[in-house]
């Protein structure tokens, strides 16, 4: 299981104006290229979007489903990758004054990957977690504005609290 967390310098509502838009998924899933609705109103239960993920010339597809919805506080995502498999991806975000802490972790339920899961997968989760939730600050950083008191740029978001 991996397990990693990220100082985001925008209050919780910010961050799931991101998560809840279903075509900024590609901005913040570190691989996506595109993604698109799906089934259902993102980020509802059962809904669902479509994502693309090239690899060289090859361009694969994958989905994901939307497990859990407790906003402002929860969002569990099973990704379907085809052969490799599914993950649940679970997002919890907390408020940690005027910023969000957000904690990501990340399991292989099935197929490929979850038969395989050991640490060397888990190392790898780590290293892409570390560039997922960069980018999702990245992405609600430059929606709008910091919070009264909060530091803005990359110092705040990036050196502090990304364990």
């Amino acid at each position: 299981m991996a397990v990693r967390h990220h100082l985001i310098a925008r209050e919780p509502a910010a961050v799931w104006r991101v998560l809840s838009d279903p075509a900024r998924y590609a901005d913040w899933v570190v691989g996506t290229a595109r993604s698109f609705p799906g089934e259902g109103r993102w980020p509802e239960v059962g809904s669902s979007l479509t994502y693309t993920v090239r690899l060289g010339s090859k361009e694969l597809r994958g989905y994901t489903v939307v497990r859990r919805h407790e906003p402002p506080r929860w969002l569990e995502l099973e990704a379907h990758s085809g052969p490799l498999g599914t993950a649940r991806v679970a997002l919890d975000i907390r408020p940690w004054g005027d910023e969000t802490l957000v904690i990501v972790d990340e399991h292989p339920l099935r197929g490929f990957a979850g038969a395989a899961h050991n640490l060397v997968l888990d190392a790898f989760l780590q290293v892409r977690h570390r560039g997922m939730l960069g980018r999702l600050a990245a992405a609600v950083e430059h929606d709008g504005p910091a919070p009264a008191g909060a530091q803005a740029g990359p110092a705040t978001s990036r050196g502090r609290a990304d364990g």
